[in-house]
């Protein structure tokens, strides 16, 4: 059951996704388990709007693994 869970499927497969830096407007390529990146051309920390199912399922832990279950309730709770 764990091995399909849809809602975390962009954690432990990660996809690429394009961002426009808020303080330069350049591309910042992001991938959707990453919490920040940092733009190449200023160098402004991008924050990834990372919402999912880790802030409230049970199983979570068990499913994206201990180190990613402690990135996203880091980013949570600071």
């Amino acid at each position: 059951m764990l091995d399909h869970c849809p809602g975390a499927a962009n954690l432990r497969t990660p996809t690429l996704s394009i961002k426009k830096c808020p303080q330069c407007g350049e591309d910042v390529e992001i991938f959707s388990n990453d919490l920040r990146v940092t733009c190449s051309s200023c160098g402004f920390v991008v924050s990834n709007d990372i919402t999912s199912c880790v802030q409230w399922c049970r199983y979570a832990r068990e499913c994206v693994g201990e180190e990613m279950y402690r990135k996203l309730v880091e980013k949570k709770e600071g």
